[in-house]
């Protein structure tokens, strides 16, 4: 049955928005060419979109005459304001953007250990009043959270976890009441999946399994282009494997005796300290990614360094312990390290866990550094954001 022409429309609009946040600006001509649509449709569709403030004129081609057909449409990148929030145990940081993604203020606070769930909760809201203010926003569309633990398929709420603060699950309610927003919350290791997906290593792959070793360990598992979360929004929670090498086995409430106690930054801590590594600590990361960044520069010294590449093998030995697990499992293809740790072992430890594990498993499978390290959290919480806002302004309205 063919489309009454009110869902035409819709449709044509929204492939048109498409085009515009994929290309930038176009002129009504590239439009034409871009969606296949006559002259008169791209001139309706253009007015339509403009007459509902979602684009507008932003600038001249300079490959065409002055006049109509040279005008640019762009979308009003103003139309809308986002946040992003990284939450992390120690604390959390913040940026706005515009509707297309770039970012006008950009904060983070440390949140001590004791701090009780009330102070945290106002202190972390309060950071992104004060951030919006600073970027001259007066209302936020959207906001999007990345946290540690399970979201609930069903509510997409944080589940209560163990070893987490309160004020974590406290923290998207409370930023819903004091802010005239949406607030979207997601799995901090899923949001560097889709980060990385779209901005970083994996933008050729639509299947991949993407390791986050930072202060702890996981996974985010992307098949078919499609974010896995699993029955319970568990998928991932690979820090409770059960691997080989440890004195103990993680339990439901405790993931010590699992791979997080190979591979997460304590251990790698302290495996660097019977290496001999140390390295002076850097700012907003596990000191882990210091000791590994200065075992990689060692490495790739002309004069090269035993320790430091022993250090290197065997952490990736342990890496790939968890690695092949995901591998025998998912066939995946391709395997991202990132996190703080994994962008500070580069390419360099890519390599070592991509052999190790080509050792253990007759499955192809290539081993990546991710290229965004650390602030791929707050980048995929930025564009769940964005995508989360634009579904909504530019769908269609309602009838």
């Amino acid at each position: 049955m063919p489309a009454s022409p009110s869902t035409a429309r819709a449709i044509n609009d929204r492939l048109a928005l498409r085009l515009l946040q994929q290309e930038g600006p176009l002129t009504a001509g590239q439009l034409k060419q871009l969606t296949g649509l006559s002259r008169p449709s791209v001139a309706d569709l253009v007015e339509r979109l403009a007459a509902a403030g979602l684009i507008g004129v932003v600038g001249e081609s300079g490959e065409q005459r002055r006049g109509p057909n040279a005008r640019l449409y762009g979308i009003v990148a103003d139309r809308a304001h986002l946040a992003a929030l990284d939450v992390r145990t120690e604390g959390v940081a913040v940026l706005v953007s515009d509707l297309l993604g770039s970012v006008l203020a950009e904060a983070s606070v440390p949140i001590g250990d004791g701090t009780d769930t009330g102070p945290a909760v106002e202190q972390a809201v309060t950071l992104v009043e004060r951030t919006a203010k600073e970027a001259g926003v007066e209302r936020l569309h959207t906001i999007g959270v990345g946290a540690p633990g399970l979201i609930d398929p069903a509510t997409g709420e944080l589940r209560d976890s163990s070893g987490l603060p309160e004020w974590h699950r406290r923290l998207a309610a409370a930023l819903q009441e004091r802010l005239p927003a949406r607030v979207l919350v997601e799995n901090e290791t899923n949001l560097a999946a889709l980060a990385e997906q779209r901005d970083g290593a994996a933008q050729d792959r639509d299947t991949f399994v993407l390791l986050w070793l930072g202060h702890g360990i996981g996974a985010a598992v992307v098949l078919d282009g499609t974010l896995r979360r699993g029955a319970s929004g568990g998928t991932g929670e690979i820090g409770f494997l059960p691997v080989p090498g440890t004195s103990a086995t993680p339990s439901a409430t405790d993931c010590e005796g699992g791979f997080h106690s190979l591979a997460g930054a304590a251990a790698i801590t302290e495996l660097a300290g019977r290496y001999g590594i140390v390295a002076p600590a850097a700012p907003h990361e596990p000191y882990a990614a210091a000791l590994v960044r200065e075992a990689v520069a060692r490495v790739e010294a002309d004069v090269g360094d035993p320790l430091a590449s022993g250090f290197l093998d065997t952490l990736a030995e342990r890496v790939a312990l968890g690695a092949a697990s995901v591998v025998a499992v998912l066939d995946p293809g391709c395997l991202v390290l990132a996190g703080e740790i994994g962008g500070a072992g580069g390419e360099v430890l890519a390599a070592r866990v991509q052999d190790r594990v080509g050792r253990m498993s007759p499955l192809p499978t290539e081993v990546r550094a991710g290229t965004l390290g650390g602030g791929a959290v707050l980048r995929g919480a930025l564009l769940m954001a964005r995508d989360g806002a634009q579904d909504e302004l530019f769908a269609p309205p309602e009838r």
